[in-house]
């Protein structure tokens, strides 16, 4: 069976621009994120600084724009000054986050060294855990103040004269949660982080803060925690932290191919809820959401356990999920939701980068490699670009467990209008029907066509055409739960979408583009890209 859906765009029907901060991702001192992933000095790849370089290219092939550092349920223990200065003067602690033991070879000034490597923004976390305000404004001098005091001047001989100039700094990590160490009330925490985020603004007006929101939308807290720390807190915070993961639970597939319907709803209720107390204050600026934890957790092939009892390793094995095609798919649909709220969503984080809840896996001493996740989240971030366009979608449901009913497409579209180039994200969320998409291109204008995928995208209609085909690539498995590994890297990756059509009508001589099809089969993510050429 082959269902129907439409989409509908005007190049003048923004939600917002593309933002490049949507395409972050972090790295925690969590099992094997930072050690045997990032930092493994004695790697056949690895550089002068200890850092892995096979891991850094594939970063930077990945688009990651920026990395929150250090955690996560870590920072909430962590003293950030036992990660500086010369290696065999730094303790080794216990990590009661997650019953490790932690070296501390790795600290602020190699992260900061391995953000300048993968180029990109670093973002942050102070311990509002266990510690406090003066710690925050300690790490803040370490990091960006200039040298003349004492902690920029410890910066400077630890080998790094320059200030790192960090913008976007987090005020804890997850305090809602029973779980966090030094975990309060809500109003015990929104006290706290204001008078952090007013001490810091104290030292340096111009930075970008976030403040915990719910660990999820599921917390008995949800709401009223994002209304009491907005209602202290208002006037010094910039964004509110959202944390999110999803996993096909007890083999209900179709309530997990539309897990994005979620996301949707819980960035909308804090929306609301940050509007509502806008609307209270009498304030000017709006708050917008930092979604620094999101992803998919794979619902088999995870490997490994998180210690417990008296064994206390470095970097364990644990919380290393081997993705599938399916899971893919979904990760797809969650950064179309995320681009689809850009109005709001000032910055994303993928958790986390390497080993743990990965698109990046390593083996110790061997090889790294791209999972099935690495592939959408790589396209999205090279060619979304310009603005995000409202994008109305008339879709057949597909029934599910958890939603009832949700659209079986699922998409988004950016257009620049510099460059040209419109590009379609689009997800078919029926788990056994292919889908016909139908794509209305007649409101921007006398834009031409171009052919098939199949052809070169060269233009059927003749030399006034005005779009053609670029590309047009397809993530999809007969087999759903395929995934890559170590031995088999390539298993789960895009393939040229063949069933893709441009057809024009005009008058004239004068031929515009009017409509895209396309076939996407089930369970299915696929990206297209148009360029106008008049």
């Amino acid at each position: 069976m082959t269902l129907h859906a439409a989409v509908h765009l005007h190049p003048r029907l923004a939600v917002g621009p593309v933002r490049r901060r949507t395409f972050g991702s972090f790295v925690e001192h969590m099992a094997r994120c930072v050690y045997t992933g990032i930092y493994e000095p004695d790697h056949p790849s690895a550089d002068a600084d200890g850092l892995r370089t096979d891991v850094l290219e594939l970063v930077r092939e990945l688009g990651v724009s920026s990395v929150r550092y250090p955690g996560g349920n870590f920072v909430s223990g962590y003293r950030w000054e036992d990660g500086v200065g010369p290696r065999e003067h730094r303790p080794v602690r216990r990590d009661l986050a997650w019953h490790s033991t932690e070296t501390n070879a790795f600290g602020l000034d190699e992260f900061m060294t391995w953000a300048d490597a993968a180029d990109v923004e670093p973002m942050y976390a102070v311990n509002l855990g266990t510690r406090g305000t003066q710690e925050a404004l300690d790490v803040l001098e370490y990091a960006n103040g200039s040298v003349g005091t004492d902690l920029a001047d410890h910066r400077a001989l630890n080998g790094h004269a320059e200030p790192y100039g960090i913008r976007m700094w987090c005020l804890g990590n997850e305090m809602d949660g029973p779980w966090q160490l030094g975990h309060v009330p809500a109003r015990d925490y929104a006290v706290l982080a204001a008078e952090t985020a007013r001490a810091m603004r104290r030292a340096d007006p111009d930075l970008e803060l976030v403040a915990c929101g719910s660990s999820h939308a599921g917390m008995p807290t949800f709401g009223a925690w994002e209304q009491a720390v907005l209602e202290a807190g208002y006037d010094a915070i910039d964004m509110l932290s959202a944390h999110v993961y999803y996993r096909e639970s007890r083999g209900d597939q179709a309530s997990y191919l539309a897990s994005a319907d979620d996301m949707d709803a819980y960035i909308d209720a804090v929306v609301a809820t940050s509007d509502h107390v806008r609307a209270l204050q009498g304030a000017d600026k709006r708050i917008m959401i930092s979604f620094d934890e999101w992803n998919v957790v794979a619902s088999r092939g995870n490997s490994g356990t998180e210690p417990s009892g008296e064994d206390w390793p470095v970097a364990p094995r644990f919380a290393e999920s081997a993705y599938s095609a399916q899971d893919a798919v979904v990760v797809g649909s969650l950064l179309i939701s995320l681009l689809r709220h850009t109005d709001r969503v000032a910055s994303a984080s993928q958790a986390q980068l390497v080993n743990v809840l990965a698109p990046i896996r390593t083996e110790v001493g061997g090889a790294a490699w791209r999972q099935s996740i690495f592939h959408p989240f790589a396209l999205t971030s090279r060619h979304a670009r310009g603005q995000v366009l409202v994008t109305g979608v008339d879709s057949p449901a597909v029934e599910n467990r958890r939603f009832g009913e949700s659209a079986a497409l699922y998409s988004v579209a950016t257009w620049d209008e510099v460059t040209g180039q419109l590009a379609v994200f689009a997800v078919n969320r029926s788990g056994a029907d292919a889908l016909e998409l139908d794509m209305d291109l007649a409101a921007f204008g006398d834009a031409g066509v171009g052919g098939r995928a199949g052809d070169g995208g060269r233009a059927r209609g003749g030399e006034h055409a005005g779009f053609e085909l670029v590309e047009a690539v397809l993530l999809h498995e007969d087999d759903p739960h395929r995934t890559n590994s170590a031995r088999r890297p390539e298993r789960v990756v895009p393939h040229p979408l063949q069933d893709v059509d441009l057809e024009n009508a005009g008058d004239d001589g004068a031929l515009a583009t009017t409509r895209l099809s396309a076939t996407l089969p089930p369970i299915s993510w696929t990206m297209i890209r148009l360029q106008r050429t008049q």
